[in-house]
């Protein structure tokens, strides 16, 4: 069964000889495939104007669709969830932009997502959950064509981790408002 999507504008090759066995080489720089050309984005370019979104807004809706996830216990690696936990601590708050990598030309965006998963959570279908939230959140609010979202684990969150985070934090309350015996 023939692919329906072959073109035969490409002549069949078998060994460096081309299908009809003719022995002229190949011409390499006429063989080169066109290049790919982005559909137009109505949504952002019409006759009376263009709109040019950031790539720091499509960044936030991002962050917060991807947020919005069950499964996501945090975004960002080692080093982004440290630095956010410095910025909030002095700012009191938090970057919703933390583990996203956004790049917008031509109305069309590619992002890339770097997440914490919660343990016990299908990650593959965590990913694709996430890839489709941020897909409709930055297509309905910007008009945007999303290309793709990439998706990266970096951590699983472990149930764990928490309880030991929980009992450290009840110790040092505990230590910090003893009254003092005189």
């Amino acid at each position: 069964m023939a692919d329906k999507n072959a073109t035969n504008s490409t002549p069949n090759t078998v060994a460096g000889n081309t299908a009809n066995n003719s022995t002229a080489p190949a011409a390499t720089s006429s063989a080169v495939e066109p290049e790919k050309v982005r559909p137009r984005n109505e949504n952002l370019e019409t006759d009376h104007g263009s709109t040019v979104i950031d790539d720091n807004v499509v960044g936030k809706i991002a962050g917060i669709a991807a947020r919005e996830v069950s499964g996501v216990n945090n975004l960002g690696g080692g080093a982004a969830r440290m630095w956010g936990a410095v910025r909030e601590s002095l700012t009191s708050s938090t970057n919703v932009q933390q583990g996203v990598n956004v790049a917008v030309e031509d109305g069309h965006a590619s992002v890339a997502v770097a997440i914490i998963a919660e343990y016990g959570v299908a990650i593959h279908e965590l990913a694709n959950a996430i890839r489709e939230n941020v897909t409709v959140a930055i297509t309905r609010m910007t008009g945007l064509i999303v290309d793709r979202v990439d998706v990266t684990v970096h951590d699983v969150h472990l149930p764990e981790q928490e309880t030991a985070t929980e009992q450290s934090d009840d110790a040092n309350y505990q230590a910090v408002n003893q009254p003092i015996n005189q």
